[in-house]
């Protein structure tokens, strides 16, 4: 566990929490961010080994903070986001908040910023207006729609972004479409947006410039958006919302065992649909009834072919399905619920939780996923509101009086 979250100089190498320094030990990342998107990208950058700095609202904070009081009274999404970060408080419009601005940015790599829609080319903090003065300067520009276009000044929250991108339309059931239950928008940019920043920092390397990067929430979703939207190539019919159950393959869904419990089966060959038939069904004369010979004429006709699998899954026990299931080695998945992945005998194997320093004390969290031989990622406390602000200023050499003449006019 680590104890506190002090501030470590800008010039100065990022101290590894480690033995071994994460590959972006060095690299220093101001953020203009809120909510999810911008936060999940740089926390990613932040436990690869990189200082993220991130800039909130005087006495409020990102709003993400305020979402719920779930986490030992703080907000869910905001413990989740902003691990590993330091907290500076600043009015980035008031005038006296540019020449704290520009100190940072003298000793940044990366600016990350998913304001709203022009906000940073009114403060004159986009990639034209700092890239002569900071000409290694990568700048990150996450938005909901891009920055051009009819839609670039509309606002984007993550459940209208699914909607434009058409989530909703292939996810549900017939009769309702259903959201996502996470915030799959934000997270998708988030993502593209870490992934186009590490490519960025590469291209600097050969080049000595930095670039300008533009990621929408939009396109992020389309992208992922690749198989429904192909499947209806030229006109075709889309993807019918299916439920649970796989849109075009069958049988690859939900299934309920005699003691209630849900079973998600997963099919994807015809070799397996053998070994279902022999052993799982032990009804073999099924591997060539023309209704379900192949992938898609089962699922054409997945109606009746439900109906003769729950038939059988309603007389076991789902201890009974899994030992058919394990013995045929056909694939299928417990529905856990939020209490049983902290309690995931998986992840406990893996070493995946650990102790999280905030504000309001010791909580439980998942180490990030990327599993390097090499370093171990560096994780640090999620920080209380603007708790690093003074440090930050001292380090930027701001004087004793200059400092406290900032939290006086209300700058910081």
């Amino acid at each position: 566990m680590y104890e506190g979250h002090s501030a470590r100089g800008i010039n100065a190498c990022l101290q590894p929490i480690m033995t071994n320094s994460a590959p972006l030990t060095g690299i220093t990342v101001l953020s203009l961010e809120h909510a999810i998107a911008a936060p999940l990208c740089t926390r990613q950058l932040a436990e690869l080994g990189a200082r993220v700095i991130k800039i909130e609202r005087r006495d409020v904070g990102d709003f993400a903070r305020h979402y719920d009081s779930r986490v030992k009274g703080q907000s869910s999404h905001f413990i989740w986001t902003n691990r590993s970060k330091e907290s500076l408080t600043l009015d980035i419009k008031h005038p006296e908040a540019r020449n704290i601005l520009l100190r940072l940015l003298e000793q940044c790599d990366v600016l990350v910023q998913n304001l709203a829609p022009s906000a940073t080319e009114k403060l004159g903090l986009s990639y034209e207006h700092l890239s002569d003065q900071f000409n290694r300067l990568i700048v990150c520009n996450i938005s909901g729609y891009g920055n051009a276009g009819p839609y670039k000044d509309k606002k984007a929250y993550d459940l209208l972004v699914q909607a434009e991108a058409g989530f909703l339309s292939v996810t549900g059931t017939e009769e309702q479409m259903v959201k996502s239950g996470i915030s799959i928008a934000d997270i998708a940019a988030g993502m593209q947006a870490h992934a186009a920043i590490l490519a960025a920092m590469l291209q600097r390397a050969n080049t000595g410039n930095g670039s300008n990067i533009e990621i929408s929430m939009l396109e992020a979703m389309v992208e992922w958006m690749g198989f429904p939207l192909y499947y209806a190539y030229e006109g075709a019919p889309q993807p019918a919302r299916s439920g649970p159950d796989h849109a075009s393959i069958y049988p690859y869904g939900a299934f309920q065992s005699s003691d209630h419990r849900i079973i998600m089966l997963g099919l994807q060959n015809e070799r397996e649909w053998d070994v279902f038939c022999r052993f799982v069904l032990e009804q073999p004369s099924l591997i060539h009834d023309p209704r379900y010979r192949n992938s898609d004429l089962r699922s054409q006709n997945r109606d009746r072919l439900r109906e003769l699998i729950q038939s059988l899954f309603s007389l076991l026990s789902a201890e009974q399905i899994i030992e058919k299931l394990d013995g045929a080695q056909i694939a299928f998945a417990n529905v856990n619920n939020m209490e049983d992945i902290w309690n995931h005998p998986q992840l406990k194997a893996l070493n995946r939780i650990i102790p999280t320093q905030t504000p309001e004390g010791i909580v439980s969290s998942f180490k990030p996923p990327g599993n390097n031989s090499d370093f171990e990622p560096a994780l640090s406390p999620v920080p209380a509101i603007g708790e690093h602000t003074r440090a930050i200023l001292e380090e930027l050499q701001f004087n004793p009086d200059q400092i406290e003449k900032f939290f006086e006019d209300e700058v910081v």
